[in-house]
């Protein structure tokens, strides 16, 4: 399937689809945990940004990477792009991506997707958020692009230096069980 084939078919589907290497694959549904923390992100997210350029999306947006002609649906979306705001179905310049991780992809996330995802020039910094074990794996690119982890365990929360923003524990799991 084409980029072409795979944009028009999907505009078609009930259910979500990544689009990699020519193949879409089916999103599976979230669990409440999983959705929980989303919504967590996106809204401390969203209320630290407001009134600036930048937008924050989450699950629905389709993000574009150009160079391996992939499209993937990121759990949250930060992007300060002016060519973002004027695209309303997909984005090809984010400053900041999160996945909050599952069991069915987890290392997909930590691997295949993560090489994807750094092929976005615009892209700083990646969360993987762990449910599990309660903590995040922030990946941030250097000065000179190479990426450095950067864990948060418990009971830290989370610190998103590609949007000036700390996020304590209580607010990052608010909710969860």
């Amino acid at each position: 399937m084409t980029p072409d084939e795979y944009l028009a078919w999907e505009a078609t589907q009930t259910e979500r689809h990544e689009y990699i290497n020519g193949e879409p694959y089916a999103m599976a549904g979230a669990e409440d945990r999983h959705i929980t923390v989303c919504g967590n992100l996106y809204m401390a997210l969203r209320q630290h940004l407001a009134g600036s350029p930048c937008r924050t999306y989450m699950a629905d947006m389709k993000l574009q990477v150009d160079a391996s002609a992939c499209y993937f649906y990121p759990d949250v979306l930060v992007t300060c792009s002016e060519a973002d705001r004027a695209s309303p179905h997909t984005k090809r310049e984010p400053l900041l991506l999160v996945e909050v991780l599952s069991p069915s992809t987890a290392t997909f996330d930590q691997g295949g997707k993560f090489a994807h995802y750094r092929q976005l020039p615009s892209l700083k910094e990646y969360a993987l958020v762990d449910l599990a074990r309660r903590c995040c794996d922030v990946y941030r690119k250097g000065a000179d692009g190479l990426w450095v982890l950067h864990p948060f365990e418990p009971p830290q929360g989370v610190t998103l230096a590609s949007v000036d923003v700390s996020l304590p524990p209580e607010q990052l799991w608010a909710e969860v069980d």
